[in-house]
């Protein structure tokens, strides 16, 4: 679970050796105090049982929907071609070497949506459609992308929601795999993997938020593990932010 808004991991769940993050996404969720935020998740997470707890929470959801539910894809994308989007907003981007923009319109006429009812909260479905091009190449790619989502039409406001959530990808995976080579790591033995992991993402908050030197991730490691004073410093800076 990860805070776009305050750049920190809050809370991580196992996933049983014979299972899937359909079962680990609600008992992460119930751990959490979700009122008045807004829930991003992908299409693994797309299940009723999932948008019931998000509601449940006093929280909104934004749900990715792709071919693990074809029927609501067939009847969402389907509504856009006959149904007058209630809100539109476009943004544009450049960052990487590449121009992006991204259009998104909002639906609240759901009458084309015949299960709506089982699906808690639910007021909005939301197309984006992204052109990117890569500025050196001059290469175009275009995407298409539908949501499921508990808010009212603000297209503005889901659009940015849910550019948002690839922070996920760009400033906590990514992050991990380069600069704590979480994705190399061979600790199997008993709860290591877990307990490693953990220790790992704690590193992660208190480096991304103690804001004591402009220093990369590594860096930070590095002094920290070198340097007590400046640990202890590090470990003090954190705390006051996050008081």
């Amino acid at each position: 679970a990860w805070a776009s808004a305050n750049n920190l991991l809050l809370a991580q769940e196992k996933v049983a050796g014979k299972s899937n993050e359909i079962t680990a996404i609600p008992r992460l969720l119930r751990i959490l105090e979700l009122k008045n935020c807004i829930v991003t998740i992908d299409a693994m997470g797309c299940q009723r049982e999932i948008a019931k707890t998000i509601i449940e929470r006093g929280a909104d959801y934004i749900l990715a929907l792709k071919g693990n539910q074809p029927e609501m894809l067939d009847r969402v994308s389907g509504s856009f071609t006959y149904i007058k989007p209630s809100s539109e907003h476009t943004m544009d981007g450049k960052a990487h070497g590449r121009e992006e923009t991204r259009a998104c319109s909002v639906i609240t006429n759901l009458d084309n949506i015949i299960d709506r009812d089982r699906w808690p909260g639910l007021k909005s479905i939301v197309r984006i459609e992204s052109r990117t091009r890569d500025v050196k190449s001059g290469q175009i790619h275009k995407e298409t992308r539908y949501y499921l989502s508990s808010l009212e039409a603000d297209a503005q406001y889901i659009n940015h929601s849910i550019r948002t959530h690839w922070s996920v990808e760009n400033q906590l995976h990514w992050t991990l795999d380069v600069a704590f080579g979480d994705d190399a790591s061979r600790k199997q033995k008993d709860n290591a993997a877990q307990n490693f992991s953990l220790l790992n993402r704690i590193g992660l908050n208190i480096i991304k938020n103690a804001k004591v030197s402009s220093m990369g991730v590594k860096g930070h490691r590095k002094k920290a593990g070198w340097d007590n004073d400046y640990l202890l410093y590090a470990l003090k800076s954190f705390d006051v932010v996050k008081n």
